[in-house]
Formats: C-alpha cells, structure tokens, sequence
C-alpha cells in the first residue's frame, strides 16, 4: 500500500500551477521509480486477466497516453497497479507544444483542459527511456501512442505516423494511432472517411513490413474523439475493420464547453477531460460497439472519476479501461477500487 495518503498529496499539488504540479510529479516519479522509495506509491496489482487482441492483461484498468508523454516514468506508475500504461503521444521530432498557461483544473467539475499540443522530447529521446523501463518484464502491458509533429503539413501527416511507427514497434505491446487531439491544428480532419482510410492503408502496409522485419505482430489501436455524429461513428467502425486495424481507443478529450462554461477557466481553448466527458464518452462506446460487434477490442476512457464509472464504461462496451483525470483528482486509489470493481463484474 503507498505510503503517501493521496488526499495530502493532492492538497499540495493543486496549491501549485497546473503544469508545475505535473512536472514536479513526474521528475519525483521518475527519481524514485528504481529504489526502494518506491514503495511510497506502490500497491499491488489486482489480478484479473483478461486476453485483448492478442495481448494478456494482468487486469483490465490501464492509464491513458498524455500524462507521460516522454515514457519517463513507466517502471513508477506500472508499480502503482496498473495492469496496462500507455505513454506518449510522441512525434518524429522534439516540440515545445502551445504557450503556457496550457492547463487548467476546473475542481467544481471534476475536470481539466488542456492545450498542451504533443509537447514531447521526440522519438529518439522517448524510446530511450522505453528501453529502460521493465514494466513489461514484470507483466506489464505497454502501449506506445504516436502523433504528427505540428509543422508537418498535413498533407504529409502519413509520413510523421510511419516513422512513429517504425521506430516505436520493436518495443511495444501495442501501438496508438491518436487522430483525435484538439490541440494540434487540423489533426481532427484525419478522422474523416477518405483522410482515414489512406492512414490507415500506409499504416497497415508499413505494419506488414514491420511484421515481417521483427518476427512479431504488434497490434495497432486508433484513438477517436468523442465530438463525433452517429454517422461518423459508422464510417470509422466501417474504416477500421476494412484496414485490419486492431482495436479502437474511445475517447479522447471533448472541445464542448455546455457542462463548464459558467465556471472559472470554463471557455479556455483544449481538451476537456474528467467528470463532464463521462456521458458522451459512452455514446461513442455504444455506438461502436453497435458498429463492431461484440469481438472487437475497444478501450475505453473519459471521465472515470469512480469504480462505478469505470463500471459504465464496461456496461458501454468496452473491454478495457484507462484513467487520467481520475488519476489526478482521486490519485492510486482509483486504479484498486476501478480493477477490483470490474474484476467483481466479470
């Protein structure tokens, strides 16, 4: 069990700027992850596992890509529980993301937004740190999520995708196409039926390669958005079985503002994330789960805050759960209570 109640942990971190407490976090993280102070956020992992697109999950709640985007902290954030980590989204080369302020804590909604805009230290630098963690050797899951660079034109994005691809393939679990962030200019028009389908034919062309160069198959996810119709709901489900792609992540953050606009920070530009993306996260699961039958891998995430919302997003459809909001507002706590209640529900 941590050491560290996280309700104090919390009082002191949300004293500070959002991206500070976030750095601070993660730099203390990654200083502690591979000594015996590590116990100080360890607990145990619950056991329930459960076979996804191939892969074996030590149990079905994992953390969402965005909260360490450098693949810094791995080992740390594997020993609080998790039965699966994904990390990134990473780009061909290093970029500083938007200008701050970028983050901002709506605690009255139980949410954030941000605009941090793939800020990361580029390929080379986050596969070096891949190659240090052992959470896979331990039983853990890893997905590895890419992205383009923000001065790639996007009508080259394919190629930032394929050179993500390439390089992060050898040491991942699974790898995350993300389509679906609000923060780097025009990424969302990859979502749409013709700029999809050409990704995902290059994508699954260069896997094949790949497949073929390193004597494994590593499944591939695209992650989706949650401000979709039901008709482009349809055409992505149509998409993604058409091109192989394994898996769908869903959702991203929302840019619909209706839940927290009255509050402080409420209309700033980003992503929201946390309690008021719960709902329309979920229709986004039903209908692809509608679209995809009842085989298909989908993760699901967006506003679990409880047990008893990583409980809905299963009632959704969705295989598996990841957490990131939650994961700031509740801290490891959540990651027991959300795996034991989907283990309790089988």
């Amino acid at each position: 069990m941590a050491l560290v109640p996280y309700p104090l942990a919390r009082t002191i971190l949300f004293g500070l700027d959002p991206e500070d407490a976030h750095d601070l976090t993660l730099a203390a993280l990654a200083r502690l992850q591979h000594t015996p102070l590590v116990c100080t956020v360890a607990q145990p992992r619950v056991d329930d596992p459960v076979t996804i697109a191939g892969l074996r999950f030590p149990n079905r709640i994992g953390l969402a890509a965005g909260l360490d985007k450098n693949g810094r902290c791995i080992d740390g954030l594997g020993a609080m529980g998790f039965g699966f980590v994904e990390v990134g989204t990473v780009t061909p080369q290093a970029q500083p993301g938007n200008p701050k302020p970028r983050i901002f804590r709506l605690p009255e909604a139980r949410a954030l937004i941000n605009r941090l805009g793939f800020n990361n230290d580029g390929l080379d630098a986050f596969l070096a740190n891949v190659k240090r963690a052992s959470f896979r050797a331990q039983g853990g899951i890893l997905g590895l999520n890419i992205g383009k660079n923000a001065a790639t034109p996007m009508a080259r994005a394919v190629d930032d995708y394929l050179i993500g691809l390439a390089g992060v393939y050898p040491h991942a679990d699974y790898v995350t196409v993300n389509i679906s962030s609000p923060n780097t200019k025009n990424l969302r028009e990859l979502q749409s039926d013709e700029a999809l389908d050409a990704l995902l034919v290059a994508i699954q062309q260069r896997r094949e390669a790949l497949q073929r160069e390193h004597g494994r198959a590593v499944p591939v996810f695209v992650k989706i958005a949650p401000d979709l119709d039901e008709a482009q709901i349809t055409l992505i489900a149509a998409t993604l079985k058409r091109n192989g792609i394994d898996g769908v992540i869903a959702t991203n953050t929302t840019i619909v503002r209706d839940a927290v606009a009255h509050l402080m920070h409420g209309k700033e530009a980003g992503g929201l994330s946390g309690a008021p993306v719960l709902e329309a996260s979920n229709r986004v699961i039903r209908a692809l789960r509608a679209e995809l039958g009842s085989s298909y891998p989908i993760i699901g995430v967006g506003g679990v805050m409880s047990a008893a919302d990583a409980l809905a997003k299963r009632e959704a459809g969705a295989d598996l759960v990841q957490i990131y909001t939650g994961f700031i507002y509740e801290g490891p706590p959540l990651i027991s209570a959300a795996a034991q209640a989907l283990k309790a529900r089988g």
